[in-house]
């Protein structure tokens, strides 16, 4: 299995909020995260049991982050 597998919406949105992302809202399946202060671009995240590496991926690197660094955060959520 390959390092972003298994990973739900939910746990994504925990991890993002701990380098400063809130959840603003929700529209249909999908979780809208802003950061609390401007300068990084909001995320939008599907509220599915398991989050395609991809997607999660895209979204990683939109935050500001690398995947080795996600995954750190991963550990302590």
């Amino acid at each position: 299995m390959g390092v972003l597998s298994n990973i739900s919406g939910k746990k994504a949105v925990k991890v993002f909020s701990k380098i400063g992302y809130r959840l603003d809202h929700q529209e249909g399946s999908h979780m809208i995260l802003y950061f609390s202060s401007p300068g990084r671009p909001p995320l939008s995240i599907p509220n599915h049991k398991e989050l395609a590496p991809g997607l999660l991926r895209s979204q990683i690197r939109r935050a500001g982050l690398s995947v080795e660094e996600f995954r750190k955060l991963l550990k302590k959520v």
